[in-house]
């Protein structure tokens, strides 16, 4: 006979994605949203589990009512599995969702989320066309949701299934969102391409423009030096105006002044890029790249040897999220949570960082 798995209550569920799906993590959304949260419950509700030869379809979910829920017996729960997918059936009650919710439950919450990451299979033995169910919970996935896993020990299966798992690019993506989410202290230490030091007071827009100079720097441009650095409270960090002036610029510390300026001196003629970083809010936009632009004219520096940047912590933050319709064509979006990635907004002409 059919054991089928403790239930938590949906609430529960989602708090749990949470905790094992936290920011940084790529999907996020996608993976701890309502609509997951009630695909993993269902998923658990029916015993759509791997091995256990019972499989999740759309119509699971969306059909899913509170009434049903309200019936815990297995001869219930496994009566549910299978009423659902005949010709008209469905819960009693109010169900959860509209039918026009199956897209977004198959392809979103299923197929971009919880098959990509690990966390669910996909069976392939049946035509590709076929309105059967097919989507099931990983084992140890599934595992996570037991009533009687709490505290500690639940901490440490979310840990160990998250090193399982997920890919390294993944769980470095998380380690790096927490670890500048999460930054404290009385003060953080920067190195320079020159090798030389700063202390910068904490937070998260420090650890961002930490990871510009330290990450990105490097990474995309082939001689890196650093002209000019602010942060809160502090507007002039770094400021070396002899090596501005041998490239032609001409920095004043004001309100036009970007949060870094970098310049490569690779290039026959160096390129300058300006560089905001955006913990909450600030990105380049259209005006501010104008502003930029016409600093760097008034500074006699050729437009075609500037670039513009904005660095985020990771793109699946609300401060992506917000600012990124408002990004200036022209400019560059980097993110320190994937530092090998760049992302042009391109307005027709050819890159000037790649």
């Amino acid at each position: 006979m059919t054991t089928l798995p403790g239930l938590l209550s949906w609430e529960s569920v989602q708090e749990r994605l949470k905790a094992i799906f936290p920011e940084g993590t790529p999907h996020r959304g996608y993976l701890t949203r309502d609509l997951a949260a009630s695909t993993v419950f269902v998923a658990l509700y029916i015993g759509a589990v791997e091995g256990m030869d019972v499989w999740l379809g759309p119509k699971h979910v969306y059909r899913f009512s509170d009434d049903q829920a309200a019936m815990v017996s297995d001869d219930e729960r496994l009566a549910y599995s299978s009423k659902v997918m005949k010709a008209g059936g469905r819960a009693p009650g109010t169900q959860w969702y509209q039918d026009t919710t199956r897209e977004p439950i198959r392809d979103e919450t299923l197929r971009e989320a919880l098959v990509v990451v690990g966390a669910a299979i996909e069976r392939q033995d049946i035509a590709t066309t076929s309105s059967k169910p097919r989507y099931a919970l990983q084992t140890g996935f599934a595992e996570l949701f037991d009533p009687n896993l709490v505290g500690e020990k639940l901490h440490a299966a979310i840990g160990a299934w998250q090193s399982k798992t997920l890919n390294k690019g993944a769980l470095a993506r998380i380690a790096i969102v927490r670890r500048g989410a999460g930054s404290a202290g009385d003060s953080l230490s920067v190195t320079f391409p020159n090798g030389e030091t700063r202390r910068m007071k904490p937070g998260l827009s420090s650890e961002i423009t930490k990871a510009v100079i330290e990450v990105f720097a490097p990474r995309f441009m082939g001689e890196p030096a650093i002209l000019f650095v602010s942060e809160s409270g502090n507007k002039v960090v770094s400021r070396d105006d002899d090596l501005a002036k041998s490239i032609g610029l001409t920095i004043k510390a004001d309100k036009d002044l970007p949060d870094i300026i970098l310049v490569d001196l690779a290039p026959e003629h160096p390129l300058l890029v300006f560089a905001e970083v955006v913990a909450t809010d600030g990105p380049i936009n259209a005006r501010r790249k104008k502003a930029l632009e016409d600093l760097a004219n008034d500074a006699g520096f050729p437009l075609e040897h500037v670039a513009f940047l904005t660095a985020y912590l990771d793109r699946s933050r609300p401060s992506f999220k917000k600012t990124v319709d408002s990004l200036a064509w022209g400019s560059f979006a980097w993110f320190s949570a994937e530092p090998d990635h760049l992302m042009e907004l391109s307005d027709g002409v050819r890159s000037r960082l790649i």
